[in-house]
């Protein structure tokens, strides 16, 4: 008896997913959250009373670190973009499978990045 080829992740595997994803979302917003709350609180620098030098110097780091926090804003909020499409894709019954080759995606892949929409061997052909 040949096996067929499997098109789709069972429901079981699905709602794996859909777990490991969430956990994925929950942590991923409380750090946004945390970073933004740390980036609106830029004005409470807690150095009135330094002097000149010193304050230009803690500028200078806030300045740095504010541009540093930034960036990782940005970056976890396309990263929780890509879980929410993820979770999309669960629900239409599309997860798993490559959007250039239209193989399933290894568990092992999807568990280690479970936003990724290509197989190692698509992903490694389009960086060529």
């Amino acid at each position: 008896m040949v096996q067929e080829e499997k098109k789709r992740y069972s429901e079981e595997d699905l709602k794996e997913f859909q777990e490991l994803i969430g956990q994925k979302l929950e942590a991923t917003r409380s750090e946004l959250n945390y970073i933004k709350e740390t980036l609106s609180k830029r004005n409470d620098s807690g150095t009135d009373n330094t002097s000149g030098n010193s304050k230009l110097l803690e500028d200078g780091a806030d300045t740095s670190e504010r541009e540093n926090l930034s960036q990782l804003a940005a970056r976890l909020q396309k990263f929780t973009q890509q879980l929410d499409a993820a979770m999309v894709r669960i629900k239409n019954g599309t997860y798993g499978v490559c959007k250039d080759t239209g193989k399933l995606i290894p568990k092992e892949r999807l568990r280690a990045v479970p936003h990724t929409q290509q197989t190692i061997e698509a992903k490694l052909r389009q960086s060529r």
